[in-house]
């Protein structure tokens, strides 16, 4: 099949993914689309066809199965010379994110959470200690479904759009749910628009939009589902893309670490990759820039919401999701200490692996190289975290492949998509089983087994092989022996 005719058939199977995710949307409540209260004439827009859960579980299975196989085929085409108009790519998904801005989130509840803590934000109360069950009357906060008892775990940046959207939403909970997704609209097209500018060349490009903006599982998990991880992860690509060793672009790097981080937390560990190429240079005065901007935003954020802005945090370290490998472990084991240990432990490792195993660009003066250098650095630390902490969902992913898509092309491209579809997998819906409408049986599959046993061992599966992949590529890589040791 000539890469012409591979690539066309990728994009036809990309296409037919996302309207099957746009009809699940569409077609209004269901098991996968909570119900949001509010004025019928307000947005988000849907119909009210109920379905049954059993056809939109097929639904959504075919579309990550279309979505992951045609972004596949795309990038095979790709790496065979096929190219096609990267601004027509990057048009296209911005216009499918922004017809989910418009339709109510999908898969999960967490949009519901984000309007409570907004509405507890622009009402007087305290986020990050305040529980969902103590203002039962609110008619936002009412409509948390899954979290009743948990208090905010996200930054105070996160915070302040949550509470913006309140504002503007007042007592509805649609329209407070529709400016979140317009906030995340923004966020995405900003990231979009950064890759595509920072990308050198039209290949490179080609594959940013493949990689992030028409990514089919992606606008799923990120807009489709309304997730804020989107929003961290807009000033994590700009500070990579900023970062340059002057003090100016270095200050503006180290603040967008910043900005990302309290929005999420792990977001700052892209702040790793500009902070080693400095530190290897011994460039002191530029990394003191790096550090003390990321530190001044970080405080001038998190010391208003005060120290128990990390309570949920310190909480969520010991959680241990049903999708991971590290369930298994914890099946067996019931220690957490262990894990806790064990996953620090492999994350290290994963970085060092990534470090020698992620793709240089040669090309460039020594400035460019530099900044590559940092970007790879930040992708190992990323992408280690990803497949080493024992609380992950598939939604996290967007945090990798953002930073996936400022480097060159390379095996890790097809690990990652093989991660996310099986992840994708393991949440049909990520809902409470009790608060759907489906079968007995699937109600108890999804969760007990295909979430709990196959997903986990299919994704230790993808860790073993991430390691042999990153061991293979150390190995091809080293000079021989007989020219790194020359005879004397």
């Amino acid at each position: 099949m000539t890469p012409g005719r591979t690539g066309t058939r990728g994009l036809a199977a990309i296409g037919a993914a996302l309207a099957l995710f746009l009809l699940t949307a569409v077609l209004g409540p269901s098991a996968f689309v909570p119900e949001l209260p509010g004025a019928a004439g307000a947005p988000p827009f849907s119909l009210n066809v109920r379905p049954p859960g059993t056809l939109l579980v097929v639904l959504v299975v075919l579309g990550v199965a279309a979505g992951a196989a045609g972004l596949a085929l795309c990038l095979t085409a790709l790496r065979r010379g096929w190219r096609v108009p990267a601004s027509r790519l990057v048009g296209a998904g911005l216009l499918v994110a922004a017809a989910f801005a418009f339709l109510p989130p999908v898969g999960s509840t967490d949009h519901l959470n984000y309007a409570a803590y907004g509405r507890m934000a622009a009402t007087g109360h305290d986020p990050y200690a305040t529980r969902a069950s103590d203002l039962p009357h609110d008619p936002v906060i009412n409509a948390v479904q899954e979290w009743q008892d948990t208090p905010s775990v996200y930054g105070p940046i996160a915070t302040a759009g949550q509470a913006l959207a309140s504002r503007v939403g007042g007592d509805s909970v649609k329209v407070t749910v529709f400016v979140l997704s317009l906030l995340n609209l923004a966020a995405f097209a900003i990231a979009a628009l950064v890759l595509h500018r920072t990308a050198r060349d039209e290949t490179a490009r080609l594959r940013a939009a493949l990689l992030w903006t028409c990514n089919p599982l992606m606008l799923f998990h990120l807009m489709a589902g309304a997730h804020n991880d989107v929003q961290a992860v807009a000033p994590m690509v700009a500070a990579l893309a900023a970062f340059r060793a002057g003090p100016g672009r270095t200050l503006l790097a180290g603040a967008l670490v910043g900005v990302g981080m309290a929005i999420k937390l792990p977001a700052a560990l892209v702040g790793g990759g500009p902070a080693w190429c400095l530190l290897r240079a011994r460039r002191w005065p530029p990394l003191t820039a790096l550090f003390a901007a990321a530190g001044a935003v970080a405080a001038a954020t998190f010391l208003p919401a005060g120290p128990h802005a990390f309570d949920q945090l310190r909480d969520a370290s010991n959680m241990v999701s049903l999708a991971t490998p590290w369930h298994l472990l914890d099946s067996l084991l019931h220690n957490r200490a262990v894990i806790k240990v064990g996953w620090v432990a492999l994350m290290l490792a994963l970085v060092w692996l990534l470090y020698h195993a992620l793709p240089r660009d040669p090309l460039g003066d020594a400035a460019e190289r530099d900044r590559q250098e940092g970007r790879r650095v930040a992708a190992a630390l990323v992408l280690a975290w990803l497949f080493a902490a024992p609380y992950e969902l598939p939604w996290y992913d967007g945090f990798g492949w953002a930073v996936l898509a400022l480097l060159p092309a390379s095996r890790m491209d097809q690990i990652m998509l093989v991660r996310t579809a099986v992840f994708s997998l393991a949440y049909l819906p990520a809902r409470d089983p009790k608060l759907v409408d489906l079968p007995e049986a699937l109600r108890w599959f999804l969760p007990s087994v295909a979430r709990s046993v196959i997903v986990p061992v299919l994704l230790t599966g993808v860790l073993v092989y991430l390691v042999r992949w990153c061991l293979a590529e150390r190995r091809r890589a080293a000079p021989p022996a007989s020219a790194a040791a020359p005879r004397g």
